[in-house]
């Protein structure tokens, strides 16, 4: 049976949102953009550097704090640079993802947005792995609703694909569009609820 769900997926793509109303209807815990204030506590350092390091080469514990370091202390333990601001660096921050990844897995119930989960949990066969991914057009249109002051909308999309890659080729030696990473890679433009159900069929199918 599977008990954690890893989500991939390209900038724009609304894979985030896919995750969080995946988890709210299964009453699953969500890893995400939520825990990096909270990981940033259980590290001991400002959740702005925390930030700046997230799912890239030079970034990754921002997500790391959301959910806090009472129900992730495991992910922590072990780590020597936790309340050393001055060591914490972008190998820092995948290390700790890695740890918070693990940590969430064995408790399960979990579902998991980006920061390489696909890759760290390759192989746990109760584990679903989902890329979501969207048209060009879809993608700037949802970028420039989420972010009207944003200018270069479409650098900003291609930079931070590019970033991803790159911390999932980095960190993890994983392609990041390589399909056999994937049970399922799914286009969001079916529409959100196509979209959750059928990934949420995928998990009641067992593993």
């Amino acid at each position: 049976m599977f008990r954690t769900l890893t989500i991939a997926r390209e900038y724009g793509s609304g894979g985030a949102v896919v995750g969080r109303c995946i988890s709210e209807k299964l009453g699953w815990k969500l890893l995400d953009k939520a825990f990096i204030e909270n990981i940033a506590r259980g590290a001991k350092v400002d959740p702005q550097l925390a930030r700046r390091f997230d799912e890239r080469t030079d970034s990754w514990l921002e997500r790391l704090a959301h959910q806090g370091a009472g129900v992730w202390r495991g992910a922590f333990e072990g780590v020597v640079i936790v309340g050393r601001p001055d060591f914490f660096d972008a190998e820092t921050m995948a290390a700790l993802a890695q740890n918070l990844i693990e940590e969430a897995y064995r408790q399960g119930n979990c579902v998991i947005v980006g920061r390489g989960a696909q890759c760290v949990l390759q192989g746990r066969k109760d584990v679903f792995h989902v890329f979501i991914y969207a048209s060009w057009a879809e993608r700037v249109a949802r970028i420039r609703q989420r972010l009207p002051d944003q200018k270069e909308v479409e650098e900003l999309i291609r930079s931070t694909d590019r970033q991803r890659a790159d911390y999932i080729r980095t960190y993890f030696r994983c392609n990041w569009m390589d399909p056999h990473l994937y049970h399922l890679m799914i286009s969001s433009q079916l529409g959100e609820d196509l979209v959750e159900s059928t990934i949420i069929e995928a998990l009641a199918s067992g593993g």
